[in-house]
């Protein structure tokens, strides 16, 4: 019996593959296993495969759109978004929303309102399916800085920066600063100059004359663009709509400003 019980478990050994045989099959187990301890001796790979991750994470929102506060509370942005003008992702900072809810937080009753519009705006762009919306939280935010910054607008830029995105923002000072330090800002302010209407002397507009200018002879009326039109001698046509020709333009901070006389 006992000689049996030997054949039987001879029988069960793993027989090495003769030449020209089969090679030995391994369960998953056992190439798992040897897998683990591979890893275990080399550490470098847990390292080398962190860095990846970390890459693949930041990849993420590589060439996106970062919104400032003041951009959200204008809400234009928002506009020129639903019209499928913006591609990419649009990343809120934590550092942002905590600013937007200070704001509407305020004692102030216009900042309040504005900071309550805000959040409207990005709760509407979150179900937006046409724009892909990321926030960052603070322990996100510092994995693209390796110094720690207070300041909001810092952040802003930096975190752009690292992940070669742009800025957008209504704060002039924000935009410059952010192209001094090489981030692509742009202002709203400036891109809604640029898409107004360029009218030039000689053209002809049909408008409304909506009220009296500064001096008491003039008329005022607005292009659709909100471009003001500066009507001589039309104060007595004030609510009617009238056919004027452009005759000077001046450029200011502001905007546009069209001087025109009637015909």
């Amino acid at each position: 019996m006992v000689k049996k019980t030997e054949d039987s478990s001879k029988s069960k050994e793993i027989k090495k593959p003769q030449k020209g045989g089969r090679p030995p099959v391994y369960s998953p187990m056992i190439i798992a296993a040897i897998a683990e301890e591979v890893v275990k001796r080399l550490p470098g790979i847990r390292r080398q495969n962190t860095k990846k991750s970390k890459h693949k994470d930041n990849k993420k929102i590589e060439r996106a759109v970062f919104l400032d506060t003041s951009a959200i509370i204008d809400g234009r942005i928002f506009g020129v978004m639903n019209l499928g003008m913006i591609t990419g992702a649009v990343v809120i900072l934590d550092s942002i929303l905590l600013e937007l809810k200070h704001i509407a937080d305020s004692q102030d009753v216009v900042k309040r309102e504005r900071g309550r519009n805000g959040m409207e705006f990005l709760e509407k762009l979150k179900k937006n399916k046409k724009v892909k919306v990321i926030t960052l939280s603070k322990e996100e935010e510092k994995n693209y800085s390796k110094e720690t910054i207070k300041e909001v607008d810092e952040i802003l830029i930096k975190v752009a920066k690292t992940s070669k995105g742009k800025v957008i923002t209504c704060d002039y000072n924000l935009a410059k600063k952010a192209n001094i330090q090489g981030v692509i800002a742009v202002n709203v302010n400036e891109m809604a100059n640029v898409l107004k209407v360029r009218a030039v002397p000689g053209e002809s507009l049909h408008i409304s004359v909506l009220h009296q200018g500064k001096d008491p002879t003039q008329g005022v009326g607005y292009l659709d663009d909100g471009t003001m039109v500066v009507v001589e001698n039309a104060n007595t046509e004030i609510g009617k709509m009238i056919d004027v020709v452009v005759v000077r333009v001046i450029q200011t901070t502001a905007g546009r400003i069209l001087f025109a006389k009637k015909i």
